[in-house]
């Protein structure tokens, strides 16, 4: 039996989603009183804004390769 891999087009770009992650876990940490779950969906929201930084940063013209 052959499994074959589920191919998905995006139709948006990596640095959206993750900013949209990050907000969305933004939106659910702020309904939610300090604690562990608090934390954690804000450092996933941070994880996921920096994750858009790097890529943004990897992908932009100015980069130069290394030497």
């Amino acid at each position: 039996m052959s499994n074959r891999r589920r191919r998905v087009t995006q139709t948006r770009s990596l640095e959206e989603r993750m900013a949209e992650q990050a907000a969305k876990l933004k939106e659910q940490a702020s309904h939610l009183p300090a604690g562990k779950e608090r934390d954690d969906l804000l450092r996933r929201a941070k994880i996921a804004e920096t994750g858009s930084r790097i890529n943004d940063w990897l992908s932009s013209h100015g980069l130069q390769p290394p030497n």
